[in-house]
This record gives C-alpha cells, sequence and structure tokens, in this order.
C-alpha cells in the first residue's frame, strides 16, 4: 500500500550479517552490557561463589542463610553448567511480507533473527530454526557458530514462495516445535499473529515445558488507517480482493474498533499462556526494541522473585 520506493535490501546473508554486525550488534554490544545474562540464561547452573550483593544485583539469587549468619546480603554466583539451546519458530507466511513503509515485516523479521541468532551463537550457545510459509517447510537443527546463523538467514532468502495459501495456522508450527525440541530451550515465536484460531493452546502448552517469548511482527498501517479516499485491500495469503472508502469516517472507527479487540485478544491469550512479547513494527528501532525487552526481562525477574528488593535492603539502592 505504500506509494514511496523501498530501499534495495542485500540478499545475501553474508551482507546482511556483516550489515548488523556494524549497524546493530556494536550498538548492543556497548548499551547491553550486564543484560546479557538477563535475556539469555543456560538451563543448565552450577553455584561458583558467594559475594556481598551490589546494586542491581537479582535478588533472587541472595543466601538468606548467609545473610542472616553474617549480617550482610550476600548472593550466589552460578556459571552455567551447559550451555544455552536457542529456537527460532520463523512465520514467513503471505501476511508478512507487508510494510507500509521501506521495511517489510519479514525483512524486520530477519533482521531480528541474525541479530538474536548471532548473539547467541558468538556466545558459544546453539541456535536452531523452524521455518514456516504455506505450512511448515523445513527444520534446521540447533548448532552453534557463525556459519550456522548463515544458513538461517540464506534459507530465509531463498526459500520457496507460495502464490496463495488457505491462510496461516500456526498451531503447524507450535506443533511441530514441541515434536522436534527434546531438552528444555529458550524459544522465540516471530510472528505477525495474523493467524486462524486455536494457537494459543498449542502455545501456551509449549511454554510449560520451554522459556517461550512471542516476538510480534506489526506495521502502522495495521494498526489505524489513514485517509487516503478508495483503496483495493488484496489479502496477502488468500488473495481476495476488497474495495474500501478510508474517506468514511464511520468505516475507519470500525476499523480501529476491531484492532482494538483484536489487541485485547491477543494480550489474554499471551498472558495466559505465560510468555514475555516483544513487540516489533516496521517503523521501529531495531537497537531501541531489544532494550525495551531487556528491560522487560530485568523487572520481570525482580518481580518473580518476590515484588522488589525487601524492605531492609532498599536503603541498598
Amino acid at each position: 500500500m505504500s506509494t514511496s520506493p523501498r530501499t534495495p535490501e542485500p540478499r545475501r546473508a553474508d551482507e546482511v550479517l556483516r550489515r548488523l554486525e556494524w549497524t546493530v550488534l556494536r550498538r548492543l554490544d556497548g548499551l547491553l552490557q550486564g543484560d546479557y545474562r538477563t535475556l539469555f540464561r543456560g538451563t543448565g547452573l552450577d553455584l561458583a561463589d558467594l559475594r556481598e550483593y551490589q546494586h542491581d544485583d537479582d535478588v533472587r539469587y541472595i543466601d538468606w542463610n548467609v545473610t542472616a549468619r553474617l549480617q550482610t546480603p550476600y548472593v550466589r554466583e552460578y556459571v552455567e553448567a551447559r550451555e544455552l539451546a536457542a529456537w527460532l519458530l520463523l512465520d514467513l507466511s503471505g501476511s508478512v511480507d507487508f510494510g507500509s513503509g521501506q521495511v517489510t515485516k519479514e525483512s524486520l523479521a530477519r533482521d531480528f533473527t541474525a541479530v538474536l541468532a548471532r548473539l547467541l551463537a558468538r556466545n558459544g550457545n546453539r541456535v536452531g530454526a523452524i521455518f514456516y510459509g504455506a505450512d511448515v517447510e523445513a527444520v534446521m537443527p540447533a548448532r552453534s557458530g557463525r556459519l550456522q546463523v548463515l544458513q538461517i538467514l540464506h534459507r530465509i532468502a531463498t526459500r520457496p514462495r507460495p502464490a496463495r495459501s488457505a491462510g496461516t495456522d500456526l498451531r503447524a508450527l507450535l506443533g511441530a516445535a514441541h515434536e522436534v525440541m527434546a531438552r528444555r530451550s529458550l524459544v522465540f515465536v516471530v510472528s505477525d499473529f495474523l493467524s486462524k484460531p486455536g494457537w494459543a493452546q498449542p502455545l501456551a502448552r509449549l511454554a510449560q515445558r520451554h522459556e517461550v517469548v512471542a516476538v510480534r511482527l506489526t506495521d502502522p498501517l495495521e494498526r489505524s488507517l489513514p485517509d487516503l479516499g478508495l483503496l483495493v485491500m488484496q489479502d496477502a495469503e488468500t488473495g481476495e480482493q476488497v474495495f474500501v472508502d478510508t474517506h468514511d469516517r464511520a468505516f475507519r472507527r470500525r476499523f480501529e474498533q476491531v484492532v482494538a479487540r483484536r489487541e485485547e485478544a491477543l494480550r489474554e491469550a499471551f498472558a495466559e499462556a505465560g510468555v514475555d512479547v516483544l513487540e516489533l513494527s516496521t517503523d521501529d528501532d531495531l537497537v531501541d526494541a531489544i532494550l525495551r525487552f531487556a528491560d522487560l526481562r530485568k523487572r520481570r525477574s525482580r518481580l518473580a522473585a518476590g515484588g522488589g528488593l525487601p524492605a531492609h535492603l532498599g536503603a541498598m539502592r
């Protein structure tokens, strides 16, 4: 629906990764600092040492027995006993190939995938991917290293693109993940969640066994329609077309009401499944979005530990 030409995108996987390493990963390295462990903590931990509590330490790791004995707050330090296994569940269906500006939801998903996979892989963790188009298309087993990241990006760029489909059904993608992932893993479901109903329960089931993050792709035009007069709107997956009059205020108001109901339903589904949500918009800065997510994870971690610091430790902030 955009009339402005898009900036040509690099198609080769190594070009994409090199660009993001220079423009995104370098910025994140300077801004994430200690939040890397908050974002990606391994599933196996060994106690390494005890030390005095410091500002911004996670209160979940306070050793209360030692604290009571020494009358000084102490925290336990851990090291990962084994590497982290992470999986990217990539919804690359027709509705993702849309953007009202120069960035599509698909290119946003690709860039997020590249950044996240590189962050994980360069720290020795293994990354796998499941690709969904009209159906589950491929499974790439979890491996470590830069080559694995390049192979995931190459698959995104060269995958077959079906002309039409009966519509996205995320149940197939989530079901495939449940079958493939034997060990507890960190799972990112990258999708716009424009799907047939019924995916909320499989998402909750997956979250019972794994740590799941919903990465929701959005575009400003999906939230609010501007006054552009008569338009032909086409379903990106089924090809169905319909004329709409965006000059009609009542139509725009009904559209916003439908969007509001859908937003509420999505919030409820994510909350009931117990998953964190990272919102990625095509008009957003990827670094800012990841930093917001890091802050969310940090605050969620503290709340899970009991809603914040105990009263007698409040003065230490």
